[in-house]
């Protein structure tokens, strides 16, 4: 038998001998995943049928320790996303609604693809196609089951099912080029008039307006803070009789499926719990609200339903979709909102400062998705321009 070093997963030279029955045998030493080399070996009609059993038997050796993983590279995909799935709710690090969210991708976006396949069929190449099929359809749909495919395969990493992450070799998707959408002040104007008929009482189809629109629209203005987070302040967060009015951004609200809408005491991110200076125009339009409000306590919702308890995100959405449509106005999300903040403040101040009033870590992201491009290029180089060629000849 050879003497030569032998790697993990590696075998030496093939010896044979012959059995009592008159068979072949083929053996080599192996090195195992402990580091240990052992003898394996394997019989057939012949050297060639032989050596072939025996290269067989070690492709099928595990390079890895063996554990209690009830997975396998044989075992079905769907097995790995049930195991994945109980594997993010034991390690509890996501919300419940990014639970939600990931399951929801799985399900419908990349178990359709892949429902058929056993974990060790799934490769680079067929991770990359499916990824730039579905990304012809949508690219944040391509994004969303990237994210997906890429944690559960990892996870088959980690627990040495699989020897890569396929995914960590796939193409980089391409984002279509779009700009962030941003409301002008005129057009800011324009959604204040239609909310405001709206909530003057004149005869409108649905329930009867509250004024609690208006307000959110204004709070949103005043804060950059999100649809969610909006929904969440509290009689605590607010400061509106001192110099510098303010409120502090502290939660958010969720729906979990199956439960009641509630709030959730932290934002977004962590960066995104902040204590912001509010202008005249939204410490105005609170106060009108704290006026209206009947609940005394510290911890009452600024705004709530009818019930008492908060709204949900949707519903605002719904609202005020519904509003604007009425006055011929379409496209407008509360997102556009913070968009529109976004802008304002990079036109008149900085984008560093920008990305500070959105609780954002990286400017970066405030440029990319929050700031819409202002193509008026600066007027002083027509007036360069015209020093340097504007003589008479």
């Amino acid at each position: 038998m050879s003497r030569q070093r032998l790697t993990i997963g590696t075998f030496g030279e093939i010896g044979f001998l012959s059995s009592p029955s008159g068979r072949t045998v083929a053996r080599a030493r192996y090195r195992d995943w402990d580091g240990k080399s052992r003898l394996v070996q394997a019989t057939g009609e012949g050297r060639r049928a032989a050596e072939r059993a025996l290269k067989a038997k070690l492709a099928e050796r595990s390079l890895f320790q063996p554990t209690s993983s009830i997975l396998t590279p044989d075992s079905p995909f769907p097995d790995l996303v049930a195991y994945w799935l109980e594997d993010l709710e034991l390690e509890g690090r996501v919300s419940k609604r990014t639970m939600q969210l990931y399951e929801r991708n799985m399900r419908t976006l990349v178990l359709p693809a892949f429902e058929s396949l056993t974990l060790r069929e799934i490769g680079v190449a067929r991770c990359d196609h499916f990824l730039k099929q579905l990304s012809r359809q949508s690219y944040n749909r391509a994004r969303q089951a990237r994210v997906v495919l890429r944690l559960a395969l990892g996870l088959a990493v980690r627990h040495e099912v699989l020897p890569r992450n396929p995914m960590d070799h796939v193409s980089q998707l391409r984002k279509p080029e779009s700009a962030p959408n941003a409301l002008t002040p005129a057009e800011v104007n324009v959604i204040r008039i239609a909310i405001a008929f709206w909530e003057s009482g004149r005869p409108v189809p649905g329930p009867k307006p509250d004024g609690q629109l208006s307000t959110i629209v204004e709070v949103m203005l005043g804060t950059s803070a999100r649809i969610g987070e909006v929904l969440a302040i509290r009689r605590r967060d607010i400061d509106v009789t001192s110099a510098v009015p303010s409120i502090r951004i502290s939660g958010t609200i969720v729906s979990h499926r199956g439960e009641p809408t509630m709030r959730q005491d932290h934002p977004k991110t962590a960066r995104s719990s902040r204590t912001v200076a509010i202008p005249a125009f939204a410490a105005e339009a609170v106060r009108r609200r704290l006026a209206r409000l009947d609940d005394p306590s510290p911890d009452a919702l600024l705004f709530r339903s009818r019930e008492g308890t908060p709204l949900t995100t949707n519903n605002v959405r719904r609202q005020l979709r519904h509003v604007l449509s009425m006055a011929g106005i379409d496209g407008v999300t509360p997102h556009m909102f913070r968009r529109t903040v976004a802008t304002a403040i990079n036109e008149q101040a900085s984008v560093e400062l920008a990305a500070e009033l959105l609780g954002h870590t990286d400017p970066r992201i405030t440029i990319q998705h929050y700031i819409r491009r202002n193509e008026m290029v600066n007027p002083r180089t027509a007036e360069l321009l015209e020093q340097v060629f504007g003589g008479t000849p």
